[in-house]
């Protein structure tokens, strides 16, 4: 299909972004439609952030194997740590994990998620991020990027991000930092950013960044969660602690979304960059993005 018939009717003229099912209040929607995120404070239990951070420290001593799941790791500290927390920086596509995608199946989560996607939601996406100590080379600098670029199918707007912060989040620690506004634009050109090769594979960044754009840390306490669009430029500084600064997210999506083919778009050479990585991983022959 060429259009997404989407079941759930947004409000003409005024909402494109929210769809009407009563949960969100008119000044909620109006902030989203305007800002591109909603902040929702304390959605998720301290015991359900306690039971995924629990998990994730099996993970990173390899007592559980989830299959399918990206665990990338900072190669620089293994001699030093080993098998522990203090390297992986990444836990991609738990999906396999029973305990982790817990967090895409929480009823408080997904009683915002329908708010944008409507009734049929698909979980496309999920990351549990351990953003480590990084004094002064910036390795996990995420450099400012839309989430859309990875993303092979459309509408937009049914698309959203739901990410929760499993300990305080700020500007120390290396908290989200949004554009408000910028889910209006489209998707621009991403690609690696000019850091003397301090990048993280995938790790791509707006190529053309408007550095006078206007900014907001999102400071966020452990529990708080913010749903954002797949355009709305984002990405997060450096974390200057000693701890570990967690979160936990999915990518939900409308289950009426449609693919795209992507060639000749912005997004053809991440295509063949994914490609590359999971022939290698995999042997395998073909690969289709979707």
């Amino acid at each position: 299909p060429t259009s997404a018939q989407v079941s759930a009717v947004p409000h003409p003229g005024r909402f494109r972004y929210t769809l009407d099912n009563g949960v969100l209040t008119t000044e909620q929607r109006q902030f989203y439609e305007d800002n591109g995120y909603l902040l929702i404070k304390k959605l998720v239990s301290d015991e359900d952030i306690e039971r995924f951070r629990k998990e994730f420290v099996r993970i990173c001593k390899k007592e559980v194997n989830p299959p399918g799941a990206m665990i990338m790791k900072d190669e620089s500290l293994r001699s030093q740590y080993g098998q522990s927390e203090k390297v992986v920086n990444k836990v991609q596509d738990f999906q396999e994990d029973k305990e982790l995608f817990r967090y895409c199946t929480l009823p408080e989560v997904l009683k915002y998620v329908e708010c944008f996607t409507g009734p049929n939601i698909m979980a496309m996406h999920t990351m549990l991020i351990n953003k480590l100590p990084d004094s002064d080379k910036q390795t996990f600098l995420h450099p400012m990027h839309q989430d859309l670029h990875y993303f092979p199918f459309r509408p937009a707007a049914r698309i959203v991000c739901s990410w929760t912060a499993m300990e305080r989040a700020d500007q120390d620690n290396g908290c989200l930092v949004v554009q408000p506004g910028t889910h209006k634009e489209p998707l621009k050109p991403h690609g690696y950013p000019n850091l003397e090769g301090k990048t993280n594979k995938l790790f791509h960044g707006l190529l053309d960044e408007d550095e006078k754009s206007p900014r907001v840390h999102l400071v966020m306490e452990k529990g708080d969660t913010v749903f954002f669009h797949p355009l709305l430029i984002h990405g997060s500084g450096i974390n200057k602690t000693s701890g570990f600064r967690k979160s936990i997210s999915c990518h939900f999506a409308s289950s009426e979304c449609y693919y795209i083919d992507v060639k000749n778009t912005t997004q053809e050479h991440l295509e063949k960059e994914l490609v590359e990585m999971v022939h290698k991983k995999y042997n395998a022959t073909s690969v289709e993005l979707r």
